[in-house]
């Protein structure tokens, strides 16, 4: 009988051996070799142009500040989480003078804080509140075009950015309950009746 293997495909007739770690393991969905962004997904033209001034400083410059800037413009909204004025004063005390602050993402107000420093902030956007302080302390608040020409290869100015795992949907990540863990159970009370029982005190069995 005839084989049903091709001629190509035949050892003795193709010159080569099989063996079994030949191909790629295609997982689903197709095989994906690009693993990050080279773009924002956001249509926000003002983001575009952005992109499009930071492609080129980070083209024309030896500036690994201007690469580090252009990769943030792309992220997610996740991943470029808001910092606080509290946190950026904070982070700017020990800097000395002179320095630029750089956010890509959101400066928020502190109503905590009750006295604040004059900076020079640079950041994708300010909360209304957050600007009118920065300002009225003898701060500025500036955008990322304003930086390019202020500094085009990042000197003076200290990148910063806001945690990440401060989210409350971070809170909700693993398994509540099991002994050890810190998640926060979905409970759609804090009642009596809701979640309080077995593993919730020691006096219904055992306490997690």
């Amino acid at each position: 009988t005839r084989s049903s293997t091709p001629a190509s495909f035949e050892p003795h007739r193709s010159g080569f051996t099989l063996s079994s770690n030949m191909g790629i393991d295609i997982e689903a969905g197709g095989r994906n070799k690009v693993k990050h962004r080279t773009a924002p997904k956001s249509e926000n033209v003002y983001l575009r142009l952005l992109v499009k001034l930071y492609r080129f400083l980070a083209r024309r410059t030896d500036s690994d500040f201007n690469k580090t800037v252009l990769k943030r413009l792309f992220m997610s909204k996740i991943n470029r989480p808001p910092l606080s004025l509290s946190k950026l004063a904070k982070f700017m005390k020990d800097k000395g003078d002179g320095k630029i602050a750089a956010i890509v993402g959101t400066v928020t107000d502190d109503s905590r804080m009750f006295e604040v420093p004059a900076l020079k902030v640079c950041a994708l956007r300010f909360t209304e509140t957050a600007r009118a302080r920065i300002v009225k302390a003898g701060g500025e608040c500036m955008t990322f075009d304003q930086l390019a020409l202020a500094a085009p290869t990042g000197d003076n100015v200290v990148l910063l950015r806001g945690p990440k795992s401060h989210r409350e949907a971070v809170k909700h990540f693993g398994a509540p309950g099991v002994p050890g863990s810190h998640a926060k159970p979905y409970v759609r009370h804090k009642g009596r009746k809701f979640e309080k029982a077995r593993g919730r005190r020691k006096s219904r069995g055992y306490k997690a």
